[in-house]
């Protein structure tokens, strides 16, 4: 199936307008996203394959940039790919109206211009949470741990704050983003135990040893599907600016 005609016009509006400053994509991410629209759904096809080096030598970008830009878009749900390989990349682009973090009727947030809506209780709007790198600062990363409340994701412990890590959920070695989503606290004995597992296989391993009980299994495996569906939010707040945790005295 064909897409249907794109009016470039309001394509462009939407991208400069709701896009671009909704997920804060950088100038090179801007290029990328731009370029690799233009070669897929603006000339009708559906999916685009490339070669992240042609990509980055056509846009004039280091290889390692253009990657980053890639792999971020793919994070933020304006593209989605769907086949890695040394040859290059299969990636369906993202529509506007498709992008899960500025979706209409989302928290305010529609695909005219405007202000931007912000969430439930005066918190930040999903776009801008989607979009937070949470390793960036220790006030960000501060916020998960602050989530779990002092206990390991993973085995329940109670974790003194010397010994609690960030663990990827799915391993950055697999392409693991540093969102909320994909973040937990956890003891530094999982965190070393875990290495670049599943997590679900690692906690079914935790419950084998007898260190979770069969409710505790459920409950964690549990945990992690809400996790994934962004039901697990930290708490934030908003000042001008950008986004402060809760009680970070920033």
């Amino acid at each position: 199936m064909k897409p249907k005609k794109l009016n470039a016009k309001l394509l462009w509006m939407q991208f400069e307008d709701v896009i671009a400053p909704r997920l804060g994509l950088t100038v090179k991410e801007r290029a990328v996203y731009c370029y690799l629209l233009r070669h897929s759904l603006v000339v009708g096809k559906l999916r685009l394959q490339f070669a992240v080096t042609a990509l980055a030598r056509t846009l004039g970008l280091s290889i390692g940039a253009a990657r980053q830009a890639v792999r971020r878009l793919d994070e933020l749900g304006a593209l989605r790919v769907l086949e890695r390989s040394k040859s290059g990349h299969l990636a369906e682009m993202r529509l506007p109206g498709n992008i899960r973090a500025i979706r209409p009727g989302r928290n305010g947030a529609s695909l005219t211009t405007g202000a931007v809506g912000v969430g439930a209780a005066g918190g930040p709007p999903a776009s801008t949470l989607e979009a937070t790198d949470f390793l960036k600062t220790w006030a960000l990363r501060k916020t998960i741990h602050d989530r779990e409340r002092g206990a390991c994701f993973y085995c329940l412990r109670r974790t003194p704050a010397n010994v609690q890590c960030l663990d990827h959920v799915v391993p950055r070695v697999r392409f693991g983003r540093n969102s909320y989503r994909n973040l937990v606290s956890c003891c530094l004995e999982c965190n070393t135990r875990k290495n670049d597992r599943a997590a679900r296989d690692f906690l079914r391993t935790l419950y084998r040893q007898g260190r979770l009980t069969p409710a505790e299994l459920d409950a964690r495996l549990r945990a992690l599907k809400d996790l994934a569906a962004g039901k697990l939010r930290p708490v934030l707040r908003l000042r001008a600016g950008g986004m402060t945790p809760r009680g970070s005295g920033e």
